[in-house]
């Protein structure tokens, strides 16, 4: 079994990921996820709000619609350039996209593929109770269009002063030819971004910033360094409204792939929309009165595939008196619970009373988990592998000194620590 396949069974198994409509059979490039893997995703999105929103005075939040005026993607360009070139199995009739094979054979079967052709990997849809061309519209594929519409109406409500950014998080969806690598390359899928609006002059000097930001932000959510890579991309390759892009590589199970991105976008959307819909987009800079239409920066962050990153980065095995373990090195700002408590024996009442006044009395301050299920030792391995970075017993010597046993996930030792001592004991390991 592969790590990917571990990573998958696992988090199938404890409820972080599952396969969307899995009673029916599933559905390709579809994923939903449980109770631990939301936890973990959001918290992997709140990291990244703070760092990019929150904590700037020069990024202003939106959140548009998944489905937008058509005219939109016809400006944008979209509807002619986003594609990938589709390549057809002669023998299986399996498709695949061209560029992920090797020597243009069938990954299946060998045989030789058709020629390429593109295709274009918008999802389409119609609004209102007609089909037809006048109805159609499309799923948005990327949230930074949704953001440059919006431009005129931050503008006027906002008065920003130069340079800012427009940031955005949510659902988008992209028709994949062959989603693939569990998660990584999926149908429906959430992306973080900003758009930030630069002068032409320095832009080079802003892309050079924000590539350093994203990096900084990734080694702070705990992605090691030496597995990060930055691969330029060349001309050809890059998106139609890109003058300048660099994919942003982590080396997943599977290999170096494509975790987030800085790109170029020049002054590409600004311009077309205010071409095509008549609306000026234009910025007047008070300081140095003039009026041009602002060249762009975007930052773009995958939020499934950072999660991705931190499960496969965290996966564990190791052995413990002979047997083995499997647990998930998550850290601890990370981990969807970070506390557990157990009473040492869920049939004797007064230890599992005295657990449970405890959970209830830490609860309201970290995500918690109250577990009685099976031994302890049971007990230790599930919470090991959802990543809870600290386990709390209850003993029978609690009831004579009001200690308690916790124990550390990574180190497995243990100490006792006093009842009322427990709250800031963990708000230092936390660092809150």
């Amino acid at each position: 079994m592969t790590t990917l396949d571990k990573i998958a069974n696992l988090a199938k198994r404890r409820g972080f990921i599952f396969q969307d409509s899995e009673i029916y059979g599933g559905m390709s490039g579809f994923w939903d996820y449980g109770p631990l893997g939301l936890a973990l995703k959001n918290n992997i999105k709140k990291s990244w709000w703070k760092r990019f929103v929150d904590s700037r005075s020069d990024i202003y939040p939106v959140e548009t619609t998944t489905i937008m005026n058509p005219k939109i993607w016809i400006a944008s360009g979209h509807t002619k350039e986003f594609s990938d070139l589709l390549v057809e199995c002669k023998k299986c009739h399996k498709r695949f996209r061209a560029d992920h094979l090797k020597n243009q054979r069938c990954p299946e079967c060998l045989a030789e593929t058709t020629e390429a052709r593109r295709f274009n990997t918008m999802f389409k849809t119609f609004v209102g109770p007609v089909e037809n061309e006048t109805s159609l519209a499309y799923l948005r594929p990327e949230n930074a269009q949704g953001i440059f519409v919006n431009f005129k109406n931050i503008i006027d409500s906002y008065h920003p002063k130069f340079p800012f950014g427009i940031a955005q998080a949510g659902k988008v969806f992209r028709n994949e030819i062959n989603p693939s690598n569990f998660i990584f390359r999926a149908r429906e899928y959430e992306l973080m971004e900003f758009e930030y609006f630069i002068e032409e002059s320095e832009w080079e000097k802003w892309f050079e910033y924000w590539l350093k930001q994203t990096h900084s932000w990734l080694e702070s959510i705990g992605l090691e360094k030496s597995k990060i890579k930055d691969a330029e991309i060349p001309e050809k390759e890059r998106a139609h409204y890109s003058k300048r892009t660099v994919d942003i590589h982590y080396e997943f199970p599977f290999g170096f792939d494509e975790l987030c991105a800085v790109a170029y976008r020049g002054n590409y959307d600004l311009k077309n929309h205010s071409e095509k819909s008549k609306a000026d987009l234009s910025y007047f800079d008070e300081k140095s009165k003039k009026r041009f239409i602002p060249h762009v920066i975007e930052p773009t962050f995958g939020a499934d595939r950072l999660a991705m990153a931190i499960l496969s980065q965290s996966y564990q095995e190791d052995e413990i008196n002979g047997e083995k373990r499997i647990f998930l090195k998550l850290p601890p700002f990370l981990s969807p619970i970070k506390i557990a408590v157990f009473p040492l024996l869920a049939n004797k009442e007064n230890l599992v009373k005295k657990a449970q006044s405890v959970y209830e009395s830490l609860r309201i301050f970290f995500p918690m988990m109250f577990d009685d299920a099976g031994n302890i030792g049971k007990r230790y391995r599930r919470q090991d592998e959802i990543g809870t970075p600290w386990c709390i017993t209850i003993d029978f010597q609690t009831l004579e000194d009001e200690t308690v046993t916790v124990r550390d996930r990574d180190t497995l030792k243990q100490e006792r620590i006093k009842i009322q001592e427990l709250k800031k004991y963990f708000e230092n390991l936390l660092g809150i």
